[in-house]
């Protein structure tokens, strides 16, 4: 069993994630599409953190290409992984949604947001949601109007919430498309995709049919991810995914993983064949959005950002500002000003070279937020 240091598992994050060295834009792997699929979808919260997540990774990235792919249906907003919405392609929307409904179940039950409406049967909710956005995508306001007429001792916003996280609904454009203002409007993942009614719904006429199938889908899921955020344990896996029962999944693989001991003595593990990064390999300085899951993946969550820094970045309620990395790890946090002009606090001293790095990376941010709404996107 090899050793490998918190630095190896650093940088080789680092690389695997394409924050080490950009993708050039004419590289196969920058399109957006097949970079959202490589990561396993973008932390969207909001509209703009998703193309922070790609130019931080591509060189001459054009936000437009993006926001193209977000409105001919190629990429989509949905609730998944830690029940936050993501952006991701249209085939992982069809593998990830099943996979994590059971977390999402969960979050229904606890979730102070949807608790109010628990007691409101869900498989009725479904039907009157669907329903109504059988003739397309319903604003979020209206929808919750709509479903407190029928579900009347139940507040409207957490009718929505309790759907949303029952059945898989997307938010369509105009909402996270670039440069254009969009609220929150949903229609059913299904319509959305062309599938028919409850095509996403786990479950199935043949039990073990369903369990084969989700236990595929589950190894495939854990290659990917170990490929993108690797090497890393089970529990990692379901840090970034909410998905339980992942231990077994890493044992029936078997042979396909390699255990790595770390310096601490925990074993992770890595694709057979897959290449760690030597620890000297320089990181250039990085500015992410506030969510991102190259640091949200893992249970420690210290590959890249020092406790320290990690509460600073979480203030009093979490996420206060978007991230800056210095040497591959969290050092500041960045805004913008109403100007457009980037604003850096670090949490310590740089050096010369790395002010460099700082420096052309918030002209390379400035840069990017002056970029044009693409007008022919649709909406």
């Amino acid at each position: 069993m090899a050793d490998v240091t918190p630095r190896v598992l650093n940088r080789t994050l680092l690389a695997r994630q394409h924050l080490l060295a950009r993708l050039p834009a004419d590289d196969s792997r920058a399109d957006p599409v097949a970079l959202t699929a490589h990561l396993l979808g973008l932390q969207a919260q909001e509209p703009l953190p998703p193309y922070l997540s790609v130019a931080a990774r591509v060189d001459g990235f054009d936000p437009r290409d993006l926001s193209r792919a977000l409105a001919d249906r190629r990429v989509l907003r949905v609730l998944l992984m830690r029940g936050t919405i993501h952006t991701v392609t249209a085939d992982d929307a069809r593998l990830l949604r099943p996979l994590v409904q059971p977390f999402l179940d969960k979050v229904s039950r606890n979730s102070g947001a949807s608790r109010p409406a628990a007691h409101v049967p869900l498989a009725e909710l479904v039907a009157e949601g669907r329903a109504l956005m059988s003739d397309g995508p319903v604003p979020v306001k209206a929808l919750g109007a709509a479903l407190a007429e029928r579900f009347t001792d139940a507040p409207p916003s957490a009718l929505v919430n309790r759907l949303r996280e029952g059945a898989a609904l997307v938010q369509v454009p105009p909402r996270g498309l670039w440069g254009r203002p969009g609220g929150v409007a949903y229609v059913t993942l299904e319509s959305w995709l062309g599938e028919p009614d409850g095509a996403f719904d786990p479950g199935g006429a043949d039990p073990g049919a369903e369990a084969d199938a989700r236990a595929a889908a589950l190894a495939d899921v854990v290659r990917r991810y170990l490929l993108a955020f690797g090497p890393a344990t089970p529990a990692d896996v379901t840090t970034w995914s909410g998905i339980t029962g992942i231990r077994a999944v890493f044992d029936a693989l078997g042979d396909e993983l390699v255990p790595l001991r770390t310096d601490d003595g925990r074993t992770v593990w890595d694709v057979a064949g897959a290449s760690l990064v030597d620890p000297t390999v320089p990181a250039p300085a990085r500015f992410l959005g506030r969510y991102d899951n190259v640091w949200l993946s893992h249970a420690g969550r210290d590959r890249v950002t020092p406790p320290d820094a990690r509460r600073r970045w979480m203030g009093s309620n979490g996420g206060v500002g978007s991230v800056v990395l210095v040497d591959g790890v969290m050092a500041g946090l960045w805004s913008t000003t109403a100007e457009g002009r980037v604003e850096v606090e670090l949490f310590g001293r740089v050096d010369r070279a790395q002010q460099a790095e700082l420096d052309a990376e918030v002209a390379r941010v400035e840069a990017l937020l002056a970029v044009p709404a693409d007008e022919d996107a649709a909406a």
